[in-house]
């Protein structure tokens, strides 16, 4: 079976209730200021 495009660029995958399931992470979120009231 190909690889599909997730795992070319190097994405991992885990099972989870017999289902394969994307290690997905988020970038960390810079803290940007909304004004003086927020």
């Amino acid at each position: 079976m190909a690889k599909s495009l997730f795992e070319q660029l190097g994405g991992t995958y885990h099972k989870e209730n017999g289902y394969f399931i994307p290690d997905l992470r988020l970038p960390a979120e810079e803290e940007q200021p909304i004004g003086t009231w927020g």
